[in-house]
Formats: structure tokens, C-alpha cells, sequence
């Protein structure tokens, strides 16, 4: 839905109003009922004061009043209280499901868009602001639609019906409020100028906060070990107070908007009252007719004092759905479309002078030549920073290369869609991820439609059956990724059970084993010995005793291979690999 609405990445007040208006248009039926409603009711309750001055007008003096007039009129009032609590009853149940439909839809699109984005994206933007946008932003944008369709519709209706049956009474007094009324429009315009810009900056520091937020309590075991505490503090109580001076203002400048609305109203009514009473000694109007006339002034104004509260929630609103569209509006991942799916690899890779840098200012892996046949077992090793987990993110095509090709199966891998490249790989990462669910879920989450038998013959290759089995509910205990009863090495035994139970073509190992002790990496290094037998496999390892096996070591440093062989040919050459080997074993 989303892509068919922006058309850049910035937006304004009144290009986001343009966009939320796109995301109603599934919901104009609703809409025009919500519309008719308002209405009616506001038909109902403008007919109301006109009942009542007649009904004054009846009771001619003290202790005589025409009840065969009166009681009608009486009834008539009545119909008309039952038929406004109605109207906005329905009016209410409209705008409530056209604002929590749209909220839906413009999550739904920004959670789909988050999907497609690059991981260059994630990578450079914090976690938190994201998280904002979605949830924050979007529950902004709700709030700030319900005022509007709720106040806005009613107060628009309120204002052109009260004129109307004011005409009908008299053109003079009507005038004299007609002249005054500029003056809220004034403050209203004013006020929501203002009131903009600082609520965006309110939820731009919103999101800094809510980042450094899941910062801290994601990694509070790093916090505590290193005694940051008190500088955390510092970093919070900063960031908050940014976000409390902005608020202040974005507040302050909002609330200006009662009292000077209030002012003018005032001014309306005692203009009324005077021109009024002058006109009823006249004989211009009634009594009855001039008491209608003062609830219609009362009526008129009061929906600017409405309408300027909505606008200056609307303004929050805005500037926060501003923040969504920002997010909705990023440059996807280019398309797949036209791209092969393939459902079966023969294993063989071929990188021809590839070049990529993260940033262009600085260079990373420049004309890297790599050939990998069939069922070859491919070490990577080298320094940490000379490009070797880039080399994995360019295979899985998480970023794409600057220059040069990565084919798989003789096919390049640009022509291959995303999904089935992928689906070819089974990877396991030094950084573990559960998602929230059982065991038995977090093992099936690459094939969803594996039995059980299925997933407890992953969890046996993996040798974490055991551990599983010690757990409350066993393969039914929930889990998550921050689940405390689980150690590191447990939970990356978990991660390797996923890629057991996939038993995919092509291996990735990046470190796979770093956070298990020595015994049982022995039995999951045999198990993936066993999986990686006519499987092209490519493995990350710092400890170099643990890929000795490896049919081909590639060494890189600074972007570049500079070495390459098996474990023994490397040995004897004496070059950079040997030191590297070597040192592991030096007393220092």
C-alpha cells in the first residue's frame, strides 16, 4: 500500500496529512457515514436552543404559563437529546474503526517495509528509533486521529449549522460574530506553526531515549561488568532532560491555544449579549429568541476552542507519522523480479574480482578472486577487521558487491532471488538469536512443518537433547532470546539444531562453536563433519586447531587473500597462517 503513496523520503505536515488521507480511502464509506452522523446530530442539537426559545417565549409572565404549548415543545427537545446521543454513538463507532484501521495498515506497512529494507539500514540506525517509529510514532498518530475525526467533523458541522440558524434569527448579530471570529482562526494558525516542529523534534528525541533505553537493558550485564552505571545514568539523564525541554516547549506553545481561544469567545459572547439586548429593547427579536441567540454564540465558539486542540494534537500526530513515512519511504532492497528461483545448488562458488566498502571513504575487500568447488570444505581466517564475516554477508546477500560477481552453480547470485539463495545455505552465527516460543518452535523455525520426531533427531545431532529433555516443559518450555535459564553454549547448540534439521546444501559456520566448551565441540564438530560430507561449506574460526581439517584455507588481511592451501601446505610455507597458528599456542 505504502509504495504507491510516497514519493520522497522527507515529508512535511501537509505531505503526511496527503499520505494518511491515501491509507483512509479503503474506508470513505465509513467516512461518509461518519460524516452523516455528524450531521444529523449536530442538526439535532443546533434545532434544540431554537425549541427552548420558543418554549421561553410561552411563559408570558410569572405564574402564567400556556402548557398546551409548552409540553410539545417539551417532547420535541426530548426527541431531539435522544436522536443527538445516537448520532454520536454511530459517528464515534465510525471514526473509531476508520482510526484503528488506518493505525493497522500503517504498522502492518511499516513492519513489511522494515522486512524489505537492506540490512544497511538496520545496521546504521539504532534499534530503538526504529522501534519507535513502529510502536510510539504509529500510538501518536492514533491518539491524534481519534481527536481529530471525532472534534473535527462535529466542530466543522457546529460552526456552519450555528451561522445558518443564526442568519435565520437575526443578519445583524450574526454579523457582529462573523467580524470577531478571524481572531481564533489567527491564534489557531499561530499556535499549530509552532506546535509542529517542535513536536517532531519531541519525537526525535523520543526515539534517541527509547534507543539508549534498549541499549542499556539489552546489554546490562556488559553495564555492570564494566561499572558504567553512573555514565549511563549521565547519558539518560541527558537525553531525557533534551526530551523534557522540548516537550515543555511543544506543551507550553500547545496550551497557549485554550486561553486565547477563550479570550475571543468571550469577546463573542458579551458582543452577542449587548448587541442583543439593545435589539430585543428595540423589539428587533424576542426574549426567547435572543436566549437561542446566546446559546448560539455559546455553540459557535466552543468548537474553536475543539478545533484548535485538535489541530495542535494534530500536529503531534503529524510530526510522528512524518517519522513512519520517513521509515515507509527508505529505499527497498532491489527487486527481485525477473530473478530464477532455484531449489537445488550444486555447491560450487566462484567470486570474480568482487570490491565492496561499507563506506566509500574507505575501502574494504577490493578485486577478491575465490573458487570453490563442489563439496569443498573453504576456511576463512585472517585479523578481525580484514573482511571475512563481509565475505558472508556478500554470499547470503545480505549487502550487495560494488563491483565484480559471486555465482553459485554457475548462476550470479543477482539473478537468483533472495529466498532461494538463501533457502540453499544453513547458517550459524557467534551470535545467537531465539525467537520467543518453545524449544521445539525455535528448532523448527527453517523447516515449520518438521515432525517431531524430526526435530528430536536435529536436537540429538546438535547434543542438546539432553539439556532439553532437564528443562520444565522439555520441547515445550518457551523461550526467548533473553531467557536467563539458558546458558550461551546452549542456546548457540540450539542455533545449531535449526541448521541440523534444515540439512541444507551449502554450509556457513561463523564461529560456530565459540560459546561451548571443549567436550561437547569435539561431538558437534564430529556432527558437523558427518553434515558437511558433500556440502560446500565455508568456516569462520579463530581458533585455527579447529579447521585443520578444511579442504582449502583461505587467509585474508586488508580485503585481500594472501594466502591460500590446506592446513599442512600453509604449515610448511612458514607465512602469515603459521604465525597466526602458531601464536595460539605462545607463552607470553
Amino acid at each position: 500500500m505504502a509504495d504507491t503513496k510516497l514519493s520522497a523520503k522527507k515529508t512535511g505536515s501537509k505531505q503526511a496529512l496527503k499520505m494518511l488521507a491515501g491509507y483512509a480511502k479503503p474506508y470513505k464509506m465509513l467516512f461518509v457515514l461518519s460524516v452523516l452522523f455528524a450531521l444529523v446530530s449536530v442538526a439535532a442539537t443546533l434545532y434544540a436552543p431554537i425549541v427552548i426559545g420558543q418554549a421561553v417565549d410561552v411563559i408570558v409572565t410569572k405564574g402564567d404559563v400556556d402548557f398546551k404549548a409548552l409540553i410539545p415543545k417539551i417532547i420535541i427537545l426530548l426527541a431531539a437529546v435522544v436522536i443527538t446521543a445516537l448520532c454520536q454513538w454511530l459517528m464515534t463507532l465510525c471514526t473509531n474503526k476508520i482510526t484503528y484501521n488506518i493505525v493497522r495498515d500503517l504498522r502492518n506497512d511499516a513492519f513489511k517495509k522494515l522486512e524489505k529494507l537492506p540490512l544497511s539500514y538496520i545496521d546504521s540506525h539504532p534499534h530503538g528509533d526504529i522501534i519507535s517509529r513502529i510502536i510510539t510514532d504509529v500510538e501518536a498518530v492514533s491518539d491524534g486521529l481519534l481527536m481529530g475525526f471525532a472534534q473535527l467533523f462535529t466542530g466543522l458541522c457546529t460552526i456552519i449549522g450555528t451561522l445558518i440558524f443564526m442568519l435565520t434569527i437575526n443578519v445583524k448579530i450574526t454579523l457582529v460574530v462573523v467580524l470577531i471570529t478571524p481572531l481564533s482562526l489567527f491564534v489557531a494558525r499561530f499556535v499549530s506553526k509552532n506546535t509542529y516542529k517542535l513536536f517532531h523534534k519531541q519525537s526525535v528525541a523520543r526515539g534517541e531515549l527509547t534507543s539508549l533505553v534498549e541499549e542499556m537493558t539489552g546489554e546490562q550485564k556488559t553495564v555492570s561488568a564494566f561499572g558504567y552505571e553512573q555514565q549511563a545514568l549521565e547519558k539518560f539523564e541527558q537525553a531525557n532532560k533534551a526530551l523534557s525541554d522540548v516537550s515543555v516547549k511543544a506543551i507550553f506553545f500547545s496550551s497557549l491555544t485554550n486561553p486565547t481561544t477563550r479570550f475571543v469567545n468571550g469577546l463573542v459572547y458579551t458582543s452577542v449579549g449587548i448587541v442583543g439586548a439593545f435589539t430585543a429593547f428595540s423589539g428587533g427579536i424576542t426574549v426567547g429568541q435572543l436566549s437561542s441567540f446566546l446559546t448560539y454564540a455559546n455553540q459557535y465558539t466552543k468548537p474553536f476552542n475543539e478545533i484548535s486542540g485538535v489541530i495542535t494534537e494534530l500536529q503531534g500526530a503529524l510530526a510522528s507519522a512524518n517519522r513512519v513515512f520517513e521509515l515507509i519511504g527508505e529505499k527497498e532492497e532491489s527487486s527481485d523480479e525477473g530473478a530464477k528461483v532455484i531449489t537445488q545448488f550444486d555447491g560450487s562458488v566462484d567470486i570474480n574480482g568482487v570490491s565492496f566498502s561499507y563506506t566509500p571513504e574507505k575501502p574494504l575487500i577490493e578485486n577478491f578472486e575465490l573458487h570453490v568447488k563442489k563439496g569443498q570444505r573453504t576456511a576463512i581466517v585472517g585479523p578481525t577487521g580484514c573482511g571475512k564475516t563481509t565475505m558472508i554477508n556478500l554470499l547470503m546477500r545480505f549487502y550487495d558487491v560494488g563491483k565484480g560477481t559471486i555465482s553459485v552453480s554457475g548462476e550470479s547470485i543477482k539473478d537468483i532471488t533472495r529466498a532461494s539463495l538463501r533457502s540453499g545455505y544453513g547458517m550459524v552465527l557467534q551470535e545467537t538469536w531465539l525467537k520467543t516460543g518453545t524449544i521445539r518452535e525455535n528448532i523448527a523455525y527453517g523447516k515449520p512443518d518438521a515432525t517431531d520426531e524430526e526435530v528430536i533427531a536435529a536436537a540429538k545431532a546438535a547434543y542438546c537433547h539432553g539439556f532439553i529433555k532437564r528443562l520444565p516443559m522439555g520441547y515445550d518450555t518457551v523461550v526467548s532470546d533473553s531467557y536467563a535459564t539458558l546458558s550461551a553454549g546452549q542456546k548457540q547448540l540450539l542455533c545449531i539444531a535449526r541448521v541440523m534439521l534444515c540439512v541444507p546444501q551449502m554450509l556457513i559456520l561463523d564461529e560456530a562453536t565459540s560459546s561451548i566448551d571443549t567436550r561437547t565441540e569435539i561431538l558437534v564438530q564430529n556432527a558437523f563433519a558427518k553434515l558437511m560430507q558433500g556440502r560446500t561449506s565455508f568456516i569462520i574460526a579463530h581458533r585455527l586447531s579447529t579447521i585443520k581439517e578444511a579442504d582449502s584455507i583461505i587467509v585474508m588481511k586488508d580485503g585481500h587473500i594472501i594466502e591460500q592451501g590446506d592446513h599442512k601446505s600453509l604449515m610448511q610455507k612458514g607465512g602469515f597462517y603459521a604465525q597466526l597458528y602458531n601464536s595460539q599456542f605462545a607463552v607470553t
